[in-house]
């Protein structure tokens, strides 16, 4: 396979990395520092054509394949990750709206997630159900016409601004099969018994909301009900297949910071009357760092290239997720270490991609689910 990228995905990228440098920079520190971030900049991106490339033309996305999207993250990952979730994450779930939603759906949530009017969340883990997707308990059950929701998610990407949430619910609680179970439900968020509670204090991202949500008596139309009743493990699944691409190009973003970032400082940075990067021990440093990066993008190009061709391989982007994100967190901890202490203070950029970094290796799927659908997947299990 030839995965050079055409003239057109080199110009999206050239014009992610411009508006990521121009617009990041001078924000990006106190966006961490207080935990917030500015919609204004959201907005932006969405007026530019950066937010759900991947979302069909006729909801007024761009039509790009997973590739693309993935091409911008990696390049807004790698100015600021707390900024590039910020933006780029309030299309999720869109990715399962499409696959598996109705046309009224889309067409009612999908046209905002481009054009800055509307931010989606997705509703899954909950306090004691992470990994174990299947062990949710927040219910959803029919009272006439209406869903009435229970229960309780945590660690909600959007929970405090999203005007609608996918929620992941246990509708059929006496099905034999634990994977016939659940169904997703699309609910809006301005319905009483709703509650959002914003979860403050993360080791990273901190530009990007994250809460708590609570459900008490929610109700949402039963013609919200996405696909088929008792569908819901089945397509999260697929929907991770689409996410989990998402974060390797995340890691690879964040880990090509911390070199570019390794590169400046071990460049101008003096010990013994010359520079660190003329030491050999620097440089197997940045030449691995280097050769990391090259091998976790071609993993994600490669994975997204096929799911572009509607070859979806679980196996090989289980292996780009775990990968991509194990590598970003060695690079941002080799990058701390040639900072030396300067590499422990806010100032600088690498002591906000160590603390950034972690979170790769845990949502969506944490290594070690990855590593097990690696497993599976060349065993033929």
């Amino acid at each position: 396979m030839d995965f050079k990228l055409s003239k057109e995905q080199q110009d999206i990228v050239q014009a992610a990395r411009e508006f990521a440098r121009k617009e990041f920079r001078e924000v990006a520190l106190e966006f961490d520092r207080t935990e917030t971030f500015d919609l204004s900049l959201w907005k932006k991106a969405c007026d530019l054509g950066f937010v759900g490339v991947f979302i069909d033309d006729q909801y007024g996305g761009a039509g790009y394949g997973f590739l693309e999207h993935c091409l911008i993250t990696e390049e807004f990952w790698a100015e600021d990750p707390g900024i590039g979730q910020a933006i780029l994450a309030t299309t999720f779930g869109s990715e399962l709206l499409q696959l598996f939603g109705t046309e009224k759906q889309k067409g009612t949530v999908l046209p905002g997630l481009t054009s800055g009017e509307l931010i989606l969340g997705t509703a899954i883990t909950e306090p004691d159900a992470g990994s174990d997707v299947t062990g949710a308990c927040t219910s959803a059950v029919k009272k006439g016409d209406q869903w009435v929701i229970n229960g309780s998610k945590m660690f909600i990407t959007n929970g405090t601004l999203a005007q609608y949430v996918l929620v992941f619910a246990l509708t059929d609680p006496e099905n034999p099969s634990r994977h016939n179970r659940h169904s997703f439900i699309l609910v809006p968020t301005d319905q009483p018994g709703f509650q959002a509670t914003k979860i403050h204090g993360k080791l990273g991202i901190r530009a990007s909301d994250t809460a708590e949500l609570a459900f008490s008596d929610v109700q949402a139309p039963l013609e919200n009900l996405i696909g088929t009743e008792g569908d819901g493990f089945h397509q999260l699944m697929a929907f991770f297949n689409r996410t989990r691409l998402h974060i390797s190009a995340q890691a690879v973003g964040l880990a090509r910071g911390a070199l570019e970032e390794s590169i400046r400082h071990t460049k101008k940075r003096h010990q013994y009357g010359v520079p660190l990067a003329s030491f050999q021990a620097t440089q197997f440093k940045l030449a691995e760092m280097a050769t990391r990066i090259r091998a976790s993008r071609n993993l994600y190009y490669e994975a997204a290239w096929l799911m572009d061709q509607g070859k979806v391989d679980h196996g090989l982007i289980a292996m780009a997720k775990w990968f991509a994100g194990e590598m970003a967190v060695r690079c941002a901890d080799e990058a701390v270490q040639m900072h030396g202490g300067y590499g422990y203070i806010d100032e600088y950029k690498v002591q906000r991609l160590y603390r950034d970094c972690k979170i790769l290796e845990i949502y969506e799927g944490t290594k070690e689910v990855e590593k097990l659908i690696v497993a599976r997947s060349i065993l033929g299990l």
